[in-house]
């Protein structure tokens, strides 16, 4: 199922890589993990792992740059390569995942690497859980990095009274009835019963197959944050709907569809307005059950992945993101 689909992740260091510590670490996590010492094997039946000896000069790559576009534009030249790995075969004789080294400084980090491999080895929270077990803690090098607790538990609240318990029912008779709505319009819109209309971010046939350009751009959390005070919101509101007494750990996904308008309004804070009961709305449906949002060092990290043909300039699509942020702000501080 997986056989062409890769997961492309960059991390960005604060410092230089020291390759042969690396090595040794991952000498002793990543090589000996299962998956990553197999290759898949198709013997006339369903294809099987089947484990292989890792020689990890096979892996670690250290790609030829032009020394001289690093000089000019090093953003670039990181920017360039990454995509150019969308759509690069992996060699199937060998375990699926690469580790491309790119030790040089750009306008954000000191040196990057940039991990590929196979869907089939795994997804986001196995894949990271196995990142950090690769990883040490610098003040005591036979450690494993710190963690932030998890966030507290919160136990549904009791109804004392016979007007929470009909309000509860009432509840209940809307959750069905959206996620009745809510599951008749998947439906109906992955079978292509219903389309969206046409507008410049409407994928076009064929652009899974084609090259993609991976950004980002960060935004402050303070800003968002300045916006949802304005409106009246607060961040607990987001995990109303995913209170609950045992919390399950593990790989689950959860999608949420909302329609994207593309609307310019006299107040600014209509368009965030129009969202948030859009949002409110689906929350109450078990269309999507649960929501992760997550920030690191104050900032929102903005990734897309975009089709170079189709966004000539993916960079100005995340400017205008930035500056639709800042209108909000803006007409955020004047209410």
């Amino acid at each position: 199922m997986f056989n062409d689909l890769y997961i492309v992740a960059v991390v960005g260091l604060a410092t230089p890589i020291d390759v042969e510590p690396a090595r040794a670490g991952l000498e002793v996590t990543l090589v000996r993990h299962p998956r990553f010492s197999s290759i898949r094997v198709k013997d006339g039946g369903e294809p099987r792992w089947v484990r292989t000896k890792v020689n990890l000069d096979d892996h670690i790559i250290f790609p030829d740059l032009d020394a001289t576009a690093i000089a000019a534009d090093p953003d670039k030249v990181l920017e360039d390569y990454v995509s150019s790995l969308s759509t690069l075969p992996m060699d199937q004789s060998r375990p699926l995942w690469e580790l491309h080294v790119l030790d040089f400084p750009t306008s954000e980090v000191a040196s990057a690497v940039v991990f590929r491999l196979s869907h089939a080895l795994g997804d986001g929270v196995s894949l990271i859980s196995l990142l950090l077990a690769c990883t040490r803690s610098a003040a005591d090098p036979e450690a494993l990095p710190a963690m932030p607790p998890p966030p507290p538990v919160y136990g549904r609240a009791s109804l004392a009274t016979l007007a929470a318990w009909w309000w509860a029912l009432l509840s209940c008779v809307v959750l069905a009835w959206h996620t009745v709505v809510d599951v008749v319009r998947f439906v109906a819109l992955a079978m292509g019963l219903v389309r969206d209309p046409r507008t410049v971010f409407t994928g076009v046939k064929g652009v899974e197959l084609r090259r993609k350009r991976f950004v980002s751009y960060g935004l402050s959390l303070d800003d968002v944050k300045h916006v949802k005070n304005a409106l009246g919101c607060e961040l607990a509101h987001l995990m109303e709907s995913s209170k609950q007494n045992d919390v399950n750990w593990g790989n689950k996904t959860g999608q949420i569809i909302l329609p994207f308008h593309i609307a310019m309004h006299e107040d600014p804070l209509e368009y965030v307005s129009i969202a948030k009961k859009i949002v409110d709305r689906k929350k109450h449906s078990l269309e999507a059950l649960t929501i992760q949002w997550q920030s690191y060092a104050n900032t929102i990290r903005v990734v897309l992945a975009v089709d170079d043909a189709q966004f000539l300039d993916c960079h100005q699509l995340l400017d205008d993101f930035a500056e639709s942020l800042e209108l909000i702000k803006d007409a955020a501080s004047m209410t």
